[in-house]
């Protein structure tokens, strides 16, 4: 393939590859890796470009996936589906509808490619539930050398353990073997409540509701409270007329959120008076329809993400901090703040290992400042050991990330037996990883 600059889908991150390959198997795959080796270069997958950071970047061979695409095999009776790398979540979503399944837990988009979402730790929310990592079931993954392992809980399962959020720096996974369950209607209710409240009931709205989250303007009053829970087997969705959800997904959501993050952007001064305009302009929503379609909303408008997660016990002290400083910045935040939830799990480098977690992400328009609001996020995360998402913006380092995850040195101890010459490296991994070895 021509040379051709990558981009990825905020602006924050470029890189020009010496080459591009688009591999179309795994066996394609391995010759693309051996051809690298030849030619000293290193190889980075590319996903669909939604991470924040430069994980995805390289100037060796980039691999683009979007030729190997699809399921492999399902079981409708485990429900365990194996899926290849280059397939996006969008394409899975409709691919298990058919068969009756579903993906337990999903975010709001579905635009990243299954290995780019696994191999960054993309999440929902839910107490009782885990991100999408914690569904994986099997992996397959062509190494440095070229060739092609199996790995799994029975079967080099340090390897499975580190690759199932691998960040990449393991080999480029070819497929993945998702636990998926029988597929299910939510019942959305979206509505707004105030902040003060939603502070002091947070671990009771987290634990009585299946999927629970709420995104606040910080010179708002109230934040946009969604609740979706699962309907009984059986039950026939009731979705949101296709006018009303035009209106309060694209024109209020997009078009009118992305009209006035511009006039902010050109006169800084209306921020707080913005926000208490979308305050009012806040709807109550409720519906019900097939799982993935309550999970997922269109996210038309760019702009810029951090997210930390940290002890869920610790969400209500942080968030008053942040309540009480945002507003004393020079520049403000034209972006809410997204807070959920997740139970804690084992993988070695989810930001919710060993620990039942809350996420706070923030957001800024595109084009607007952000260091000093992300700093001083970082800054107040940081007292209680907060956690970076690995695919949004941060400037944490191997040396101070290794304080956070305990098993971050078998991680790397892994990375360095499966991949020593770094074929598999770039920028961000040295930053955040550290050498090998």
């Amino acid at each position: 393939m021509a040379q051709r600059t990558w981009r990825n889908w905020a602006g924050t991150a470029t890189a020009t590859p010496a080459r591009w390959a688009a591999p179309r198997d795994p066996a394609e795959i391995g010759a693309a890796i051996q051809a690298a080796e030849r030619d000293g270069l290193t190889v980075r997958a590319i996903g669909a470009g939604h991470s924040f950071t430069a994980v995805a970047a390289t100037d060796g061979v980039a691999l683009d996936l979007s030729g190997w695409q699809g399921i492999v095999r399902a079981d409708a009776t485990t429900g365990e589906v194996t899926v290849r790398a280059g397939t996006t979540l969008a394409q899975l979503n409709a691919a298990l509808d058919p068969l009756g399944l579903a993906l337990a837990n999903l975010g709001d988009i579905d635009a990243q490619t299954v290995a780019g979402a696994l191999a960054t730790g993309t999440h929902g929310t839910g107490a009782k539930l885990g991100g999408l990592t914690t569904q994986i079931r099997a992996m397959e993954l062509v190494l440095a050398d070229g060739s092609e392992v199996s790995c799994s809980s029975g079967e080099r399962p340090e390897l499975f353990q580190a690759t199932r959020l691998g960040l990449g720096a393991l080999g480029v996974v070819s497929t993945v073997t998702l636990a998926c369950v029988p597929a299910f209607v939510l019942a959305a209710d979206e509505r707004p409540e105030r902040i003060e409240d939603l502070i002091e009931r947070f671990d009771e709205l987290a634990d009585t509701n299946d999927h629970f989250e709420f995104h606040w303007f910080p010179h708002g009053r109230n934040a946009l409270v969604k609740r979706n829970n699962r309907l009984p087997e059986g039950a026939a969705p009731k979705p949101m007329p296709r006018a009303r959800q035009f209106l309060e997904y694209e024109v209020l959501e997009n078009v009118a959120v992305g009209t006035i993050a511009r006039i902010n952007r050109a006169a800084p001064r209306t921020v707080p008076g913005s926000q208490r305009l979308i305050d009012k302009l806040m709807s109550v929503r409720s519906y019900s329809d097939v799982s993935h379609r309550v999970f997922v909303t269109p996210r038309n408008v760019r702009f810029v993400e951090s997210e930390y997660a940290l002890p869920r016990a610790e969400l209500p002290a942080v968030l008053r901090e942040l309540r009480t400083r945002i507003p004393k910045l020079a520049d403000q935040p034209a972006f809410p703040l997204e807070i959920r939830v997740a139970a804690a799990d084992d993988i070695w480098l989810s930001t919710a290992s060993g620990r039942d977690t809350a996420y706070i992400a923030i957001h800024q328009f595109q084009g607007m400042p952000y260091r000093q609001y992300f700093d001083l996020f970082e800054s107040i995360v940081a007292e209680v050991d907060g956690r970076p998402h690995w695919g949004k913006m941060h400037s944490l380092d191997a040396d101070t990330l290794a304080k956070r995850y305990p098993r971050f040195e078998d991680f790397r101890r892994v990375r360095a037996e499966t991949d020593p010459a770094g074929r598999f490296g770039n920028a961000y991994l040295s930053r955040v990883l550290g050498p090998i070895g």
